[in-house]
């Protein structure tokens, strides 16, 4: 909670407008449980709001990540005000889109029904690659310049960022198909809010943990130097290891999905 509280302050203080934009994501999610409860329209078989519910939450917490650890790296001002402008606009256009898509009844993603969805969706899509090349530029730095933190730290960040990139793939994998499931049509029997198919493969499990990626490898590392009072070699190993076997988890969870098997079989 300590931690927590921290990350809080110290993105209020450092960028106002970032922090305003997760705090909208924060509300939309509110917004969302409201909709929940009042609309009872589904689409593929899941109240319409619950996407934009989870994608709401999903952004909020990425766009606070990033703002905390736009601190950490050793830019410019100007570049960092830049650089947290362009994350928490592009997805707030993003999560305006789902929200508008979810208030008509209709896809947001692998919407090609009509022009004008499958203008949304496009549209979509270079927001969220405009992100990707962030990243790529975020983990290039992680490895090249020296970070305000632990040296397990900055390389849990490198590898944090290397297994969003390769989530962020996985998502690429699904626009190709116009779907998450494999072996059978979206929508049907999901794990509950998460959805995740109990029936099939189903991509949103490996494109979920890859995206989080750069939450819980730091997270760990942060923990480890904390608690583990040892060299730094030793805790840049551990870090490693916990990185290439939460990498090893996201790999299986594609192969998994690929093969047509959920998650988990209900």
């Amino acid at each position: 909670m300590k931690l927590l509280k921290h990350i809080f302050s110290t993105v209020k203080k450092e960028s106002p407008i970032l922090f305003t934009i997760v705090m909208m994501h924060f509300l939309g999610a509110v917004v969302c449980i409201g909709g929940i409860l009042i609309d009872e329209r589904t689409l593929m078989g899941i109240n319409v709001w619950i996407k934009p519910f989870k994608f709401c939450i999903s952004g909020g917490i990425y766009i606070l990540t990033v703002g905390f650890l736009m601190t950490k790296y050793p830019y410019s001002t100007k570049k960092k005000n830049i650089l947290n402008n362009i994350v928490s606009w592009t997805l707030l256009l993003e999560i305006g889109i789902i929200f508008y898509q979810a208030a008509r009844g209709v896809r947001s993603h692998y919407n090609q029904d009509s022009l004008f969805d499958g203008l949304l969706f496009a549209a979509m899509g270079i927001l969220i690659a405009i992100n990707v090349l962030l990243m790529i530029l975020f983990a290039f730095d992680a490895a090249r310049l020296k970070m305000k933190v632990a040296k397990p730290v900055q390389v849990a960040i490198f590898m944090g960022w290397i297994v969003v990139i390769v989530g962020s793939w996985v998502g690429g994998q699904m626009i190709g198909q116009l779907a998450h499931n494999v072996g059978v049509a979206d929508g049907g029997e999901g794990l509950p809010i998460l959805n995740w198919s109990t029936v099939a493969g189903d991509l949103r499990v490996a494109h979920f943990f890859g995206l989080h990626g750069i939450q819980i490898i730091p997270l760990f590392a942060w923990m480890l130097v904390k608690k583990w009072k040892t060299t730094n070699t030793k805790q840049v190993i551990a870090v490693i290891i916990f990185g290439l076997l939460f990498s090893a988890w996201i790999a299986y969870m594609f192969y998994q999905a690929k093969q047509g098997m959920p998650l988990i079989k209900l």
